[in-house]
Formats: C-alpha cells, sequence, structure tokens
C-alpha cells in the first residue's frame, strides 16, 4: 500500500496513477477518515494529559482537606470520553486502512500509457521464428498422439484444467522444474519450498486481496487461500521481521504448484496447456534496497531470458503499459514465447517491480548500516518460469515431421532421454 503522507503530498500524482490503470479510487474520502483520525488521536492525549493533571489535583485537594468532588466529577467525564475515542478511532482506522488498500501502486515514469495489450510495447527479440518444411501441429495433438497429457481424465478426476502428465510427459515437467530451480541456484537465488495454502494475512500483504480474491481457490472451513503464485509465501517469508542493509539484495527461488480460477476461462485461446486451474512454476523473488531495486529489476527480467536462451525457444519481452500491469506494480516485463504450433506467443514470466509498496503492508523493514531510521525494503519479482507454457511451446518448436518431439540437449541430465516419440 502507499503510506497516507505520500498520498496527501502527492495526491495529483496518484490520481493520475491510478487513472492510468484504469482504476477509481476516493482519496477525498481517505483524507476525511485520515483528518478524523488525527483530531481523534488530538483529542486523546490532550485528554490523557487532562486526566493526569486532574488526578494529580485530586491527590492535592484531598491531602489538604478539601472537596474534591467537583474535580473527581470531571476526572470521570474525561475517563468517559476517553473510553469512547479509543474504540471510535479503531473503526475509522479500519476504515481508512481498507480504503488504502485499494489505491493502486504509481507506474514508474518510464512505463508506456496505454489501455490494452497493443499499448505494450517490445523492447527485445531472441531467436529465430522457424520455418518448417512440414505442417506444425499445435502441442494438444501431439500431447495427445504420444500419450504424454491426459486432458480428458483430468477433466474425470478434478474439472477442465487439472491435467495428468503421463510418462515422459511427467519426467519432462520434473525436468523443467529442476533446471530452472538449479540455474536460479548458480544466479544467487536461495531455494526455498514454501507451503501451497496461506493466512488472510498473507494474501493481502502480496495485493492479491482485495483485488484477486475472486481468482483464488479458498478454503472455507479454515479461511485459507490456495495459493496462485509462490511469490505469496515466499515474499511473505519476511513479513513483520527486519532485516540489515548488508544482507540486500536477498534472493529466493521457489518451486509450487499454483492454482488459479481463471474465470472465463474457455474458446480457443485456452485450448491444451494454454490456461490451467493449476500449473507448476518457479518463482524468483528478490528483496533489495530501494537505491538499486530498478538494476535489480534489469538482472530479474535477464535471469528469465536465459532460461529461454538456453532451451532455444524464440521469444520476446515487452515492456507492459499502465493498463496492463496490474495493481500492485510500478513496471513489469512480460516475456512471451513463440509456440510455433499454434502461430501465436504466450506469455511464460513476469518480472515485476513493486518498490515498497508490498513490504509496507507487510511491516518488511531493513536497517541501515549507518544506524539511521529502519527504511521500507523494496520487493521484486518474477516467474522463472510458468511451466504449462514453455512445454506447449517446446513440444511445439522441437516437433519432427514423424511426430516426435526432440528434447534440447540441456535437458538431457534430467530427463536421461532425447526424444519423445
Amino acid at each position: 500500500m502507499l503510506d497516507i503522507k505520500f498520498i496527501r503530498e502527492n495526491r495529483d500524482l496518484v490520481r493520475s496513477g491510478a487513472e492510468a490503470k484504469g482504476i477509481s479510487v476516493n482519496l477525498d474520502q481517505i483524507f476525511q477518515l485520515d483528518d478524523k483520525r488525527r483530531a481523534l488521536i488530538q483529542e486523546g492525549d490532550t485528554l490523557k494529559a487532562k486526566r493526569n493533571t486532574v488526578s494529580a489535583e485530586v491527590g492535592k485537594i484531598k491531602k489538604q482537606g478539601g472537596d474534591a468532588s467537583a474535580v473527581i466529577a470531571e476526572m470521570e467525564t474525561v475517563k468517559n470520553r476517553i473510553q469512547e475515542i479509543d474504540p471510535e478511532l479503531r473503526e475509522v482506522e479500519t476504515t481508512l486502512t481498507g480504503l488504502l488498500l485499494t489505491v493502486p501502486n504509481i507506474p514508474h515514469p518510464s512505463v508506456p500509457i496505454g489501455k490494452t495489450p497493443a499499448d505494450n510495447k517490445e523492447i527485445f527479440r531472441w531467436g529465430e521464428i522457424p520455418q518448417a518444411d512440414f505442417p506444425v501441429k499445435p502441442h494438444w495433438e501431439l500431447t495427445e498422439k504420444l500419450g504424454i497429457v491426459d486432458f480428458d481424465r483430468g477433466a474425470k478426476v478434478s474439472g477442465a484444467g487439472f491435467p495428468f502428465y503421463v510418462g515422459k510427459g511427467a519426467a519432462l515437467e520434473r525436468a523443467l522444474i529442476n533446471f530452472f530451480l538449479d540455474e536460479a541456484s548458480s544466479r544467487g537465488y536461495k531455494e526455498l519450498m514454501p507451503p501451497i495454502v496461506v493466512n488472510e494475512d498473507s494474501a493481502r500483504g502480496t495485493g492479491q486481496i482485495p483485488d484477486k480474491e475472486d481468482l483464488m481457490y479458498i478454503v472455507e472451513r479454515d479461511k485459507l487461500y490456495m495459493i496462485p503464485t509462490a511469490e505469496v509465501p515466499v515474499t511473505n517469508f519476511h513479513r513483520d521481521e527486519q532485516l540489515y542493509e548488508k544482507d540486500l539484495p536477498i534472493r529466493y527461488a521457489a518451486y509450487t504448484p499454483c492454482f488459479r480460477r481463471e474465470a472465463g476461462s474457455y474458446g480457443k485461446d485456452v485450448r491444451g496447456l494454454n490456461r490451467l486451474h493449476q500449473f507448476d512454476k518457479v518463482e524468483l523473488v528478490k528483496f533489495v534496497h530501494p537505491s538499486a531495486s530498478y538494476d535489480e529489476l534489469e538482472s530479474l527480467r535477464q535471469d528469465a531470458e536465459h532460461l529461454l536462451q538456453l532451451l532455444g525457444l524464440p521469444y520476446h519481452t515487452l515492456l507492459m503499459c499502465t493498463g496492463d500491469m496490474g495493481f500492485t506494480q510500478t513496471k513489469k516485463y512480460d516475456l512471451e514465447v513463440w509456440a510455433p504450433g499454434q502461430k501465436k506467443w504466450l506469455e511464460v514470466s513476469s518480472c515485476s517491480n513493486f518498490e515498497s509498496f508490498q513490504a509496507r503492508r507487510m511491516n518488511i523493514k531493513f536497517r541501515p548500516g549507518n544506524g539511521g531510521k529502519p527504511e521500507i525494503v523494496h520487493t521484486l519479482n518474477g516467474s522463472g518460469l510458468a511451466l504449462p507454457r514453455v512445454v506447449a511451446a517446446l513440444i511445439e518448436h522441437y516437433q519432427t515431421p514423424e511426430g516426435k518431439v526432440i528434447i534440447p540437449k540441456v535437458l538431457h541430465q534430467y530427463t536421461k532421454f532425447e526424444v519423445i516419440g
């Protein structure tokens, strides 16, 4: 969330930033509640000081043998008002916090203004789009023929969007996970294996609620949320903690299954592995010094791109426009891989900077090396990578005229086989 003091001092910037993201915010109501909160705090402090003064006065009068009844009555009135203020203040603060949670993060000045994906800006492209001399099939036809992904049995057991990976399909999925984690480790990330359910505070901390609560699977009985990404538990790993500047940046990599309801999942664009309710993903998360967060964003993007280059999959990198970047981010890159069987780009990674937005919600600070006042840390995360679409693109890219799939050389040590089919 944004700091109320920052919002007050930069109201035009906050309002225009929200408008650029297509989000309506009620800043006037926020300021009214904050004024009321301040007035109640001031009144409470004044009355508590008066209570202490009156209490001392009562003792003095009694010591002199005088009548303190009038002063005692005044003290009782003060005491009653203090008791009224405390719950009133808590109610105002709760309402104010709820409204502050609806204020989005402010886009970085380098982010293009826009409303739709057409306004996103391609900043980098790698690899040649293959020109096959045979009909290139989409991955869902190949996976069915090869028997490596079973969508029908997954639908029977759990519903659409919950496939079984079978035989070499399961081995390929596992190989990619291990490959991604090993590469992350070699680039300075410490591996975590987090829970796949989180509590309400954790979901709120990273901004999943209230913004995306309707897209999450909820364990109602225990009020727990199935994670849509490892970003949620991993970023909350340091919630309510004070880090040390000398330890920054802190980098984590985590593999988890992810769960998303994905409202409106139907049609030709979500066939096969393109959009699932349960999928595997390796997530990269950073806690960094504010002065380094945008340099760290660039290195995060390069860490994700490095994986696609090693796999030999053509991709491009997009700088997302204000209207297509999300509620919590200040700047976001999407990496899209080319799927020749579908003749389209598939998103396999988003790399984002949140500055202090998430960390303020989660109360994650760091103590400067000079012993100064603790500061809010900056958080970043990116997919490194999301598995289903990588598998889809890999199968389509490395298919042969005979309907087999060649395994990229970098995966041979993990799969122990070089071809499927």
